[in-house]
């Protein structure tokens, strides 16, 4: 069983759908995707869409990013304007929901899926969240603001209490390279910006990058 981490997404649907023919999951496969799916790329309705088949093709674990829990909050009515100045504009272009946009048009099934999202996910040896932790608080109990929306910028936290590796996205590497501290990695690699959408499997290192066009980079190399 491989256990696969993929960063920040944003509507890049050509990405994503060229990242999982180059990892090919398979059934006994766990995925675990960091959050934001929506907003920024193009095709937002189509990166749902193919997470939700994913889930038949292996164990997928999404997490829930700040840009999904705010997509989330104008389907109910709540922080319309914050939305669409964070992205949600491409978002709603890529539902057709027209101007100013109809939040009818998102599917039922693209709501639950996000309201089923996890907050964050551990295995033996890592833990995965979407944004950043506080280190003296095991998992079940890390406050919301840090899980979605602390960034690496302001600080890089120490080693949480667990000892386990934080794999981490939401703090966009605009080099396009993974940001390694050890005790915490981050895989977010601004790929709705011009950079690249990365696919880590924890255990080896081993990466896959795809640009917004879908066109793969070749590394395959461990960390």
């Amino acid at each position: 069983m491989r256990t696969i981490a993929i960063g920040d997404i944003h509507g890049c649907a050509l990405a994503l759908d060229a990242l999982l023919r180059a990892i090919r999951p398979e059934p006994d496969d766990c995925i675990v995707t960091l959050g934001d799916y929506v907003d920024r790329g193009p095709d937002s309705r189509g990166v749902i869409e193919r997470l939700i088949r994913l889930r038949d093709e292996c164990t997928l674990v999404p997490l829930l990013g700040n840009h999904d829990e705010l997509f989330l909050h104008a389907c109910r009515g709540e922080h319309v304007s914050a939305f669409l100045m964070m992205g949600g504009q491409e978002t709603m272009e890529s539902y057709q929901a027209g101007d100013p946009p109809d939040f009818g048009a998102v599917p039922a099934q693209h709501r639950a899926f996000l309201e089923g999202c996890s907050s964050s996910f551990e295995v033996d040896a890592f833990f995965f969240v979407h944004a950043s932790y506080v280190p003296n608080l095991p998992l079940a109990e890390q406050p919301a603001l840090a899980l979605r929306w602390e960034k690496l910028h302001d600080e890089i936290p120490p080693p949480h209490v667990s000892g386990k590796t934080a794999i981490v996205g939401h703090t966009s590497q605009k080099d396009g390279e993974i940001l390694d501290a050890g005790h915490i990695r981050c895989i977010d690699t601004w790929c709705c910006g011009g950079g690249w959408l990365t696919a880590m499997e924890v255990e080896s290192g081993r990466l896959w990058q795809a640009d917004r066009e879908g066109r793969i980079r070749g590394i395959n190399v461990p960390l």
